[in-house]
């Protein structure tokens, strides 16, 4: 498995990011290529090896036409569909920008489509933030960790006027990611960089067990003079069989509302993305039965979810906690029987042995179609896998 550990001893901006990216190998000429289908302004990516406090890396500049354009989301979004990247570059460009944008949208109180990008939605912003989509996907990761992000401490001066560290956007788009205490007095940490992050980024947390193959360094603006302004990405593979991420459980206690709420509040969890949801029979205050819903969930799921809860089932609180889960690495894969294929997922054990469980739905419609009991159809593919594939 492809594993990228990113390093934010100085916090993350786009600039940096897109510096590291470069600082791997990613070719530049390719990355250019992809901001010139933009159509932008004479928008020209010009990279230069830097020191920051001894250290060498890449920073990357932006060098364009002045401008004073305030864009919307609708514009850029309109602007990558129009591009020549392929179609994972624009997904996640216009995943970072959306996560940008229902970031100011929050804090300034108004809608996603009215929100006026300022900094971000300058030419230069544009540039780092789709220039690292292209670099990311051109470095063909299968999963990022990183480290607990620093902010930075003091005020800074924005188009909205003064304001302290983390802006608001900012610390809007780092809920529910570890931060790492600083006391550098500057920003560390932007909001592109914060988006770009909370994208990206599978897990949190210390260097995972890795091979590492390449490193790359990209460089801020500034030399500070406490630490090197740098972010490093370290590129390898990971050397165990068990994924880990992070995910938000939640739980919320019900004993005054009818089973069909609780069934319809959980589908509604279900179809807004929840990872899981299931029901615990609990015995409440003065011996009322009750019901314990609990939900996982991804971090960018946690508000609607939370608001599924509340609106649909009445609770007053829920409870919520960041837990961290392992996984088997596992990839889709289909196997032949009598009735056709089935579908099902196919998981890489610790021992290095691989088991194959075929999907319900999969094994539902087959069954459904010949008339032959569920069972059966599990038995066959369970076995064909073993007969052909194992």
């Amino acid at each position: 498995m492809s594993t990228v550990y990113l390093d934010c001893p100085s916090g993350i901006s786009g600039d940096m990011m897109l510096g590291a990216l470069v600082d791997t190998g990613i070719s530049l000429a390719h990355i250019q290529a992809g901001i010139d289908s933009l159509e932008l302004p004479s928008c020209q990516l010009v990279a230069e090896e830097v020191k920051r406090r001894g250290f060498r890396a890449t920073k990357v500049n932006v060098v364009h036409e002045p401008e004073h354009a305030h864009r919307h989301l609708h514009h850029i979004t309109e602007m990558i569909d129009g591009s020549r990247l392929s179609d994972k570059q624009k997904d996640l460009a216009k995943r970072i920008f959306t996560r940008l944008g229902e970031a100011e949208a929050k804090v300034h109180g108004t809608t996603i489509r009215k929100v006026h990008f300022h900094e971000v939605g300058a030419v230069d912003s544009i540039a780092d933030i789709v220039g690292t989509a292209i670099g990311w996907d051109l470095l063909e990761a299968t999963r990022m960790v990183s480290s607990p992000l620093p902010t930075g401490s003091g005020f800074i001066q924005i188009a909205h006027g003064r304001c302290s560290v983390p802006a608001p956007a900012t610390a809007e788009l780092l809920k529910g990611i570890p931060l790492a205490s600083s006391t550098v007095e500057a920003e560390l940490t932007t909001p592109t960089g914060a988006a770009i992050v909370a994208t990206l980024a599978d897990l949190f947390g210390p260097l995972p067990a890795m091979t590492i193959d390449r490193i790359g360094l990209g460089a801020g603006d500034r030399d500070l003079e406490q630490q090197a302004n740098v972010v490093r990405l370290l590129v390898g593979s990971a050397t165990d069989r068990i994924v880990s991420d992070q995910v938000w459980l939640l739980e919320t206690n019900l004993d005054d509302i009818s089973g069909e709420l609780i069934g319809h509040a959980m589908s509604m969890l279900e179809d807004a993305g929840a990872l899981d949801v299931h029901i615990t029979p609990v015995q409440m205050k003065k011996n009322r039965p009750g019901a314990k819903i609990s939900i996982l969930c991804l971090p960018e799921k946690l508000p609607e979810m939370e608001t599924i809860l509340f609106t649909q089932t009445g609770t007053l609180g829920v409870r919520r906690q960041l837990v961290e889960r392992h996984k088997l690495v596992r990839t889709e894969h289909q196997v032949e029987t009598p009735w056709g294929q089935i579908a099902g997922k196919l998981a890489k054990m610790p021992d290095g042995t691989t088991r194959f469980t075929p999907e319900f739905e999969s094994c539902r419609q087959v069954a459904h179609q010949h008339s032959v009991p569920l069972e059966r159809i599990y038995e066959v593919a369970r076995r064909s896998f073993q007969t052909n594939d194992s």
